[in-house]
């Protein structure tokens, strides 16, 4: 059957530290590799960001080229989108607590799912190793022509080879979690029973379905205009690359929501637990993450409105993406009365959760302003946008990664991290976050542009202060490596349950047997029963 796994293909399976080197078909330990493979790429894209902020520390171009600059922002925007956010919310997480929570023994398609993760780790390799085969893509992760058409070809290509992979995995992976969530829920698992992050996945993987083949298609015709010379894009040869931002758009807004969601999902499941309270307006949660996958894709022009878009089309865009902040309001007041009254354990899942409620209505805040045409105008390509896509994107969903790696790492190793390092992390993260994109905002409404390595001296004194913010952030990361690999063999014994959590993830061993529980898989009609059901 689909759910289980044969106990002789378990038995081949390569056992301890090994098993997650090689070809598993484990849920648990591929959602093991994509996290901690997106953690390289963080790693790797924060030194890429380093080197930015280096660079715009004094106004003039005195640490790297024009050029090395072009090749750094486009692979840390690439490298942060592609390789560490979406494969972690969605692949890590998404693997390894899906099946718990529908009742299955494995996803739907297990070798399907270790296909989807063996596609990132040489999309990554194609990536980097792009620099040292005559060059790196110089034209931004939006690579819109004619620049990308313009700038050295082997370097685009290979990018858009890497891109396709990576995108390849992504809907590998969403058809995987939507029949897994649809097909696999144990008898008598209703829909309206199933945790929030389900939910989260389901609307995600619908996003990815739907929107990610448009992208693959417009790169690979973008692939054909630079090495082909055909001119589908090309305006020299009668392209249109106007067209090529629609349909860059029709994907790369809903993969914001690709992004989000899933966090939204997982800040879901960690809030009741530690404040000891049921997850309040369970059903309007449901629907307004309904409403994000439908508002989702058809908001992608607000991208535009700079690009000759007539004014029909600017005011309903406008309109459109005004009301995406309805649902994610109600989202935000759901939160809140959550937290609202509740005994609330201010441990680090629950610091860095609720910084990510403060990071990301402040980044709601100047969406809905940036939705407005004639403000939009004004800080178009600007600073500004750097701040708002840095507060939704760092700001919501790697705030709640660090969350949920707190959250679930006594599941994961059977240990618990050390919580002094924890909130040294947080702390360090929270206040080197907002003093590094703090001040882009002023930037951006004085008139900074964006993705150029030199400016008017008179943004010196802010590009300081956010370089030193974004120091904060990467000193940040070193008490978390420390925690992470000394509390996985000399970290405090976490037994199964010790949040005492009421989600089927926490009703079985700590770390999970193979098949995920001794005998059947528990039926849990309340997940968020607190104060309903003992949680003893």
């Amino acid at each position: 059957m689909a759910n289980s796994i044969s106990p002789h293909a378990t038995h081949l399976q390569p056992q301890g530290w090994w098993r997650y080197f090689g070809f598993s078909i484990d849920h648990k330990v591929i959602g093991i590799q994509y996290l901690v493979t997106g953690f390289f790429f963080y790693l790797v894209g924060g030194v890429l960001a380093g080197m930015i902020r280096t660079e715009l520390a004094t106004p003039i171009s005195d640490y790297l080229s024009r050029e090395a600059y072009n090749e750094i922002l486009t692979m840390h925007g690439t490298v942060m989108i592609f390789l560490w956010i979406v494969p972690v919310v969605n692949g890590a997480f998404g693997n390894y607590l899906v099946p718990f929570y529908v009742g299955a023994r494995d996803m739907a398609f297990p070798r399907l799912n270790a296909v989807a993760f063996w596609m990132i780790p040489p999309a990554g390799i194609l990536l980097i190793g792009s620099y040292f085969i005559g060059g790196a893509a110089q034209s931004g992760w939006t690579a819109y022509p004619p620049l990308s058409l313009t700038t050295p070809a082997t370097g685009q290509v290979v990018w858009i080879l890497s891109v396709l992979l990576l995108g390849g995995s992504s809907i590998l992976g969403g058809i995987n979690f939507i029949a897994t969530i649809l097909k696999l829920r144990r008898p008598g698992l209703k829909l309206m029973q199933l945790p929030m992050y389900c939910w989260a996945m389901l609307g995600t993987s619908i996003l990815v379905v739907l929107s990610t083949p448009v992208l693959a298609g417009t790169l690979i015709l973008l692939a054909f205009d630079i090495v082909a010379h055909t001119g589908f894009f090309n305006p020299v040869q009668g392209g249109n690359a106007v067209v090529y931002q629609h349909l860059f758009w029709f994907y790369s807004h809903p993969a914001v929501y690709i992004m989000v969601l899933p966090a939204f999902g997982l800040v879901s499941e960690i809030l009741p637990v530690h404040a000891r309270k049921p997850l309040f307006g369970y059903t309007t949660m449901v629907y307004s993450i309904l409403a994000i996958v439908f508002l989702g894709l058809i908001v992608w022009a607000h991208h535009m409105f700079t690009s000759g878009t007539p004014p029909w089309m600017r005011l309903f865009f406008t309109i459109a993406t005004s009301f995406i902040a309805v649902p994610t309001g109600i989202k935000f007041f759901n939160w809140l009365a959550t937290l609202w009254g509740g005994k609330i354990a201010l441990n680090s899942a629950m610091l860095f959760s609720c910084a990510f409620i403060l990071n990301f209505v402040l980044g709601g805040i100047t969406g809905v302003a940036l939705a407005q045409v004639p403000f939009d105008i004004h800080v178009h390509d600007t600073y500004f946008v750097v701040a708002h896509f840095h507060y939704i994107v760092y700001g919501g969903t790697v705030f709640v990664i660090f969350a949920s790696v707190y959250h679930w790492y006594p599941k994961f190793t059977g240990r618990l991290l050390n919580e002094p390092l924890g909130t040294l992390h947080f702390v360090l993260t929270f206040i080197g976050f907002n003093l590094c994109f703090g001040p882009q905002h002023w930037l951006g409404i004085n008139g900074m542009p964006r993705r150029v390595s030199e400016y008017d001296p008179q943004f010196t004194l802010m590009n300081q202060v956010s370089s030193a913010g974004a120091l904060l952030m990467a000193i940040s990361t070193l008490p978390f490596l420390f925690n992470v690999i000394y509390s996985a063999f000399r970290g405090e014994l976490a037994g199964d349950n010790p949040w005492r959590a009421l989600t089927p993830e926490w009703l079985t061993s700590s770390p999970p047997p193979v098949e995920n529980w001794h005998g059947p898989a528990p039926h849990v009609e309340h997940p968020y029963g607190y104060g309903m059901v003992d949680p003893a």
